[in-house]
């Protein structure tokens, strides 16, 4: 007996298989490779923590769409979230410094706030 999938389901295991099958995301001149754990802005590498590095990965990944805290706490800590962190809040600053994002106008790590991080899709 045959079992035919709809195009909805085909097309969401195909996106799983992509996600986990990437190993490196360009965008805005922002490369990232997660085999070599290198991150380069502009041909120019940035020192990013193991941590720092994940959260950055997690978004790239994701970009396109809001990550809310929850989300990104549970994904990259691999820990149950606990409420308001200030924790996430701290190592984006970070990321975006090293980034040298605006904070006013940044161009990669957006703040929706009151729900989370989104770096757009270009």
């Amino acid at each position: 007996m045959e079992v035919l999938e709809s195009e909805k389901e085909v097309i969401g295991k195909l996106n799983i298989l992509g996600k986990s099958k990437a190993n490196a995301i360009h965008i805005n001149g922002l490369e990232i490779n997660k085999w070599k754990h290198r991150c380069i802005l502009y041909n120019e590498d940035i020192s990013l923590t193991p941590l720092e590095f994940k959260i950055l990965w997690y978004l790239l990944e994701n970009r396109g769409r809001v990550v809310t805290g929850q989300e990104l706490f549970e994904n990259v800590w691999e820990e149950e979230y606990l409420g308001s962190n200030n924790t996430i809040m701290v190592h984006i600053r970070r990321i975006r410094k090293k980034l040298g994002e605006n904070t006013k106008k940044p161009k990669f790590i957006k703040t929706v706030w009151g729900i989370g991080y989104k770096i757009d899709k270009n």
